[in-house]
């Protein structure tokens, strides 16, 4: 018969050797619940930090696409005058009157930087720097931590 000293002195089945894995037991100890709610929270912080940072990356992936066309807006009013000024001399002075073809060069390029500006301000205004997605996990975690049962 291959019975253990525990096995006799506690009334118990034996009891796994040190280093061995044993069963979870039905009611764990304050130890590892303070443990697993410090993994969980580990693992929490570092999954909001990351979602934060995804949040941030794309934000600003957004904003400096919408500065580009502002930037394209300011070339575009730049070539207004440039146009403007090389229309007056070159422009289309042999089919209508030379005064008429300055005006419709930079009014070409009048409207493309209107344009240009508008969208790039319209695009720019939806950029939220704040990340929506981390707030709302992060309230949605408080209430939990308030209500972990609910």
């Amino acid at each position: 018969m291959a019975t253990s000293l525990s096995a006799h002195t506690t009334g118990q089945p034996h009891a796994p050797a040190a280093g061995s894995t044993r069963a979870p037991s039905p009611d764990p100890s304050v130890g590892e619940l303070v443990g697993e709610i410090s993994e969980d929270l580990t693992q929490l912080v570092r999954q909001e930090v990351e979602l934060a940072k995804a949040e941030v990356k794309e934000s600003a992936t957004r904003a400096g696409k919408a500065a580009g066309m502002l930037a394209g807006s300011g070339y575009a009013g730049h070539l207004v005058l440039l146009m403007g000024s090389l229309a007056a001399v070159f422009g289309l002075a042999h089919v209508v009157d030379p005064a008429w073809a300055a005006l419709i060069v930079t009014g070409f390029w009048a409207l493309l930087a209107a344009v240009l500006f508008v969208v790039g301000r319209k695009r720019l205004k939806t950029v939220s720097a704040k990340p929506e997605r981390t707030v709302e996990t992060l309230k949605e975690d408080a209430q939990w931590a308030r209500n972990p049962t609910s």
